[in-house]
């Protein structure tokens, strides 16, 4: 009996970032808007015809973006803030994104435990009417391509409430938008649609349990519709919410059976006879090809429970690159074991032929021989297993307390400005990496050009009256892809792209042996920076977990090692920063918040060593030596111990865009570090106003004491022009001395 196959979600930004050049363009009024869309669909056609050739069953459809797909659906819903009501078309969906003229965008934060950003909806009183024109012309091309291939891809309605900030009452919400739902529902029916997909991932989250009501009253209205509905999780778990979860009346429930505890429950409790279930078995999170002989005996598992199932990748594919294949200047022993979308789709066939007895042996030994000539290949460091093995406590500790050592460091004016690393990566400065990379540059001329670069921007810091200068970071494409070219156990893809944000694509290392620092990697360009002014430059580092969250981790030992290796080497690297006279070291964290697991019981665990990590790395510092460590777009509030336990003498933050809540949960919580309150949104092109910088800092002395505050951008500022940073810094530098003139003559 043939087993089916389906996918929930796929690559959506082009094997060559071509929506990222488009939008780019439509942005610089270059493009426009006709020929964005028609970019986009070109990328989304040649999505489904991979899919369909690759033999795909069930092809999810309708999660192509211009910018984020929660974006997409807040829209379609009619669930547009006051602010942008004027607004309409291309015109209020970029401003929503992005800001415009007086106008802040929404909320950026984390979706759930990856690095992809959403933005938060912000549900009105008022709501506009939903419109679903775009999406179903999107079913409708799908269909004519795929046939009854398609599944429509739809953002479940508790997941999309669960998400955002609204004020109106719960049920009151959920009743509204389930009315649009049906509409939608009807529509999709009315198109000959044999099924549709509904996200919701919320199931998966703690506190999934206190939406039993609504996830029940709202799917039991669905299934009047008489649509067959496919009721997806992903990330983690069902945990507690697994028996009512799966007597919802929906015609198929889709697990993530790589994460979480899923197959346990499906053991203990069952599975219903009338339901067929979506078994996510293809780590769509991970670049790694399965092992046959370790994912089979769980599909036969599995099948034993509940014969009825679809073989699926865990997730959608947005969170890996394209192709492995075009990879070739990698080691063939590490390219042979790597798995992207379209290789996660052949793995998705592989494992439902041979579940119905369709593979050969030899196919699984194909498998299993890269494997082993890969570990062949990636053999054990015993330096870094000695070194890790002989950690005591007093590697996890500063020398002295951050009330001792804090007279120690450098003495600056109250509200001390700087800005959080990077400077504008201007085509200039990428076509200096490219010809550098391409051979046509040699390594003295590159430096020598890069170091005209920072010297460009020691001049402009200096001219705004900045406090604490930054180097710039000209020479890094990306904060963590330039330290791990720079450790062993690291390799880099060419094409390996995935979307962090909107038109921001990174590519993600891929850590497959022991992580070991051979060479300073900062130091060279600290030195050139710090030669050229007499103010502090600061030291720009990425902290352990950021790196490992970032990156494509191993599978074959703990995160928590993989991390260890990666501060081991950065401490080394603080020793040399030191030794050539940094006095300020900036050690970014921002994905420490990201890496939580979904469910608060499982909080402690990693947070115990993701804290460690970053202590590993900075507590060797010097007393005299100021740690900063900058983390953005997430909530402190219940972490804020485990935030204190760093023991960073500065933390900067983003608080631009969350309405000054991350700096009242901080100061909340009784916080006694200094904090760098992210005055302003780096992530719109507005520049703002030294008044609106003003409000912002006058918010933060209302919460903190005025030597506790540092003034800073939210973010980095290598995705803006200079045109947009040089007004915006000379606005922040004018607001904190205008602040500091009122304090002194206030005395307070």
């Amino acid at each position: 009996m043939s087993i089916l196959t389906a996918t929930i979600g796929y690559p959506r930004i082009g094997k060559n970032r071509e929506v990222k050049i488009a939008l780019e363009a439509f942005w610089s009024g270059k493009l426009d808007a006709n020929n964005l869309l028609q970019t986009v669909r070109k990328v989304e056609i040649e999505n489904w015809q991979t899919q369909l050739k690759t033999g795909i069953d069930r092809i999810g459809v309708g999660d192509t973006t211009l910018y984020d797909s929660v974006l997409d659906w807040t829209v379609r819903l009619g669930l547009i803030p006051d602010s942008f009501r004027d607004l309409s078309g291309l015109d209020r969906y970029f401003a929503m994104a992005r800001g415009k003229e007086g106008i802040p965008a929404l909320e950026m934060t984390k979706w759930f435990d990856t690095n992809y950003h959403y933005l938060v909806p912000e549900i009105p009183s008022e709501w506009q009417p939903a419109d679903f024109s775009d999406f179903l012309e999107t079913v409708n091309r799908a269909q004519t391509l795929l046939g009854e291939k398609v599944i429509p891809i739809v953002l479940g309605p508790i997941t999309l409430l669960r998400l955002s900030r609204f004020d109106i009452p719960l049920n009151e919400a959920i009743s509204r938008l389930r009315e649009r739902y049906l509409a939608l529902l009807k529509a999709l029916k009315n198109l000959g649609i044999s099924e549709v997909q509904i996200h919701e991932p919320a199931l998966v989250l703690g506190d999934a349990g206190q939406f039993k009501e609504a996830f029940e009253s709202t799917y039991t209205s669905f299934a009047e519709i008489k649509l067959p509905i496919d009721l997806v999780t992903y990330f983690d778990d069902l945990g507690d919410t697994y028996p009512w979860v799966i007597q919802l009346p929906v015609a198929k429930i889709s697990l993530d059976f790589t994460r979480g505890c899923n197959l346990k429950l499906l053991k203990e409790q069952g599975f219903p006879a009338d339901k067929r279930l979506g078994v996510g078995i293809v780590d769509a999170r991970n670049i790694w090809q399965i092992r046959p002989e370790q994912v089979l005996p769980v599909l036969q598992q599995i099948q034993r429970i509940t014969p009825d199932i679809v073989i699926q990748p865990s997730a959608s594919l947005q969170f890996v690159p394209y192709d492995a294949a075009r990879e070739t200047k990698l080691p063939e022993p590490l390219r042979n074991v790597l798995s992207f979308a379209e290789q996660k789709l052949q793995a998705v066939k592989f494992l439902a032929r041979s579940l119905a007895g369709e593979e050969t042996e030899s196919d699984r030994a194909k498998i299993s021989n890269a494997w082993t000539t890969f570990e062949e290949f990636s053999p054990t460091n015993i330096a870094v297993q000695e070194r890790l093995n002989s950690l005591t406590t007093n590697d996890f500790q500063r020398k002295l307390s951050y009330g001792l050592r804090l007279s120690k460091q450098i003495s600056l004016p109250i509200f001390p400005t700087t800005t959080i690393g990077s400077f504008p990566q201007t085509p200039e400065v990428r076509k200096l990496r490219l010809r550098y990379k391409k051979g046509e540059l040699s390594q003295e001329n590159y430096q020598a050009a890069i170091d005209v670069q920072i010297a460009d921007s020691i001049k402009i810091q200096e001219e705004i009256g900045l406090d604490v200068l930054v180097h710039g970071e000209f020479e890094r494409t990306d904060m963590v892809e330039y330290f791990g070219q720079q450790l062993d156990g690291f390799a880099f893809t060419a094409n390996g792209w995935v979307q962090s944000y909107g038109s921001r694509y990174v590519r993600p290392p891929i850590i497959y042996g022991d992580v070991v620092r051979t060479d300073p990697m900062t130091v060279r360009e600290f030195k050139v920076a710090q030669s050229l002014t007499q103010k502090p430059v600061k030291g720009m580092l990425t902290a352990p977990v950021t790196i490992l969250n970032w990156s494509y981790p191993r599978t074959d030992i703990s995160r928590q090692v993989q991390a260890f290796q990666i501060a081991l080497a950065l401490r080394d690297e603080i020793a040399d920063l030191e030794a050539a006279g940094a006095q300020v070291i900036q050690v970014d964290e921002p994905a420490l918040r990201e890496g939580l697991p979904l469910k608060v019981e499982n909080w402690n665990q990693y947070l115990s060593w993701a804290v460690d990590a970053f202590l590993l790395a900075t507590a060797s510092a010097h007393p005299q030596t100021q740690i900063h460590t900058h983390m953005c777009y997430c909530e402190f509030g219940d972490i804020i111990k485990d935030i204190e336990r760093l023991d960073a003498d500065v933390i900067s933050i983003e608080n631009s865009r969350s309405n000054n809540q991350t700096l009242h949960e901080i100061t909340a919580a009784g916080y006694t570090y200094q904090v760098g309150n992210g005055v302003y949104d780096i992530h719109s092109p507005v520049v703002p106003t030294t008044e609106q910088i003003l409000q912002q800092l006058r918010t933060g002395i209302a919460n903190l004491p005025t030597q506790q505050i540092w003034v800073n951008p939210d973010c980095g500022l290598k995705t803006r022009r200079w045109e947009e940073v040089i007004p915006a810094l000379k606005n922040m530098v004018e607001a904190a001395k205008i602040l500091r003139e009122e304090v002194n003559a206030t005395g307070k």
